[in-house]
């Protein structure tokens, strides 16, 4: 039993770090990471539609990133339910990948909700069309 929970292991740990190589070589990075200093600089002086829509690409880049890992964590939280562990105390392995779930769902909310704010706020200062 042991062996086979072993097994099982090493192959889901394979493909996913396979699939994982897989992804970041097929498509590169949509948006380039800023360090917290720099966003926060550019939060405080962004007050252009292009400031403001360079930080909502930012934050929807973000939130896809944030979605696309909760995907995996879904997947594998699922792939990890289907096994019952005896002899185990809580927290069992499955709850660690349902809180990872959790945690990048809620980020990508977070990203989501600045995506939405940066948006209003370039639609706002954007000139309107002269008739």
């Amino acid at each position: 039993m042991v062996r086979k929970l072993l097994a099982v292991s090493v192959v889901s740990i394979a493909l996913a770090t396979s699939a994982g190589a897989q992804e970041a070589v097929s498509s590169p990075a949509s948006h380039s990471r800023y360090t917290h200093s720099q966003l926060k600089q550019m939060i405080r002086e962004a007050h252009t539609p292009e400031q403001y829509n360079a930080l909502a690409d930012y934050y929807t880049g973000l939130q896809r990133e944030y979605l696309r890992s909760a995907e995996e964590e879904r997947r594998a939280w699922v792939q990890q339910s289907n096994f019952t562990w005896m002899g185990t105390k809580a927290p069992r392995p499955v709850d660690f990948l349902r809180q990872a779930y959790q945690y990048d769902l809620s980020k990508a909310t977070k990203a989501e909700s600045e995506a939405a704010k940066y948006g209003q706020l370039a639609a706002v200062k954007s000139p309107s069309p002269a008739s």
